[in-house]
């Protein structure tokens, strides 16, 4: 696609707005996963696990429409983006007692931060690559570019998230229960169960992304109440 075109500028547009609407989950993400390493890697790895997750959803795009015709890959991205939620929640093994949930010292690790953050937006990238394809119109030159924008965005926010949840660590919790709503919603849409989802939106008269939002709230309801519940394991556990 010619540079100079309209074409192009509208394209490039379309990418980058697809790109925004899934920064702000992006910089939750991050912004959890590297809160309890020191303050000297947390900019390292904003930037690391960014550039990284933006390589990584290039591949998923250039490949998406066939990723997203596979069964039973957004019920097993669902159970993993729970499973993240949880431990993001959960203060560092080495301090069972946390005072609060997020709340934890500079004891983590670089790559273990990376490796969340590539899990999540993994998850998370499944149905917004789609629309990133589609933008793109097979242009990967365009494709690219959208996404290379993108990544001060979602470094920018993550940075400006990250002081906040420093400052009032309760957010990890809000935070985790977003990831756990986004995990539900997903689950819904994954073709192994389509046809039951929809089968149970119909009983339930309401659509099938209404269905998608209330098991979301599950989904975050889910997640809260493990980490919950694990959170007061440990502290039992260390009486």
């Amino acid at each position: 696609m010619d540079i100079g075109t309209a074409a192009f500028w509208l394209a490039l547009s379309q990418i980058i707005v697809a790109d925004l609407l899934l920064a702000g989950d992006n910089a939750v993400v991050i912004a959890l996963a590297v809160r309890s390493l020191p303050a000297a890697q947390q900019k390292k790895a904003i930037i690391f696990g960014t550039v990284a997750a933006v390589a990584m959803r290039v591949s998923l795009t250039i490949v998406a429409a066939q990723l997203l015709t596979l069964p039973y890959l957004k019920l097993v991205g669902a159970a993993l983006l729970v499973y993240v939620a949880v431990g993001l929640v959960l203060p560092d093994d080495d301090d069972p007692e946390g005072s609060l949930p997020g709340a934890t010292g500079p004891t983590g690790s670089m790559a273990a931060a990376i490796r969340t953050i590539l899990i999540a937006d993994l998850v998370m990238s499944l149905d917004n690559v789609i629309a990133v394809a589609a933008a793109s119109r097979g242009d990967t030159f365009l494709l690219v570019a959208g996404l290379l924008i993108s990544i001060p965005l979602v470094v920018y926010g993550s940075t400006l998230l990250l002081k906040v949840v420093e400052r009032y660590p309760l957010i990890v919790w809000g935070g985790a229960a977003l990831l756990g709503y986004v995990a539900g919603d997903i689950a819904v849409h994954d073709p192994a169960i389509e046809a039951w989802a929809t089968a149970q939106a119909a009983a339930l008269d309401v659509s099938i992304a209404n269905l998608g939002r209330l098991v979301g709230l599950l989904g975050a309801a889910l997640v809260v109440g493990l980490a919950w519940m694990l959170l007061r394991r440990r502290k039992i556990a260390a009486l």
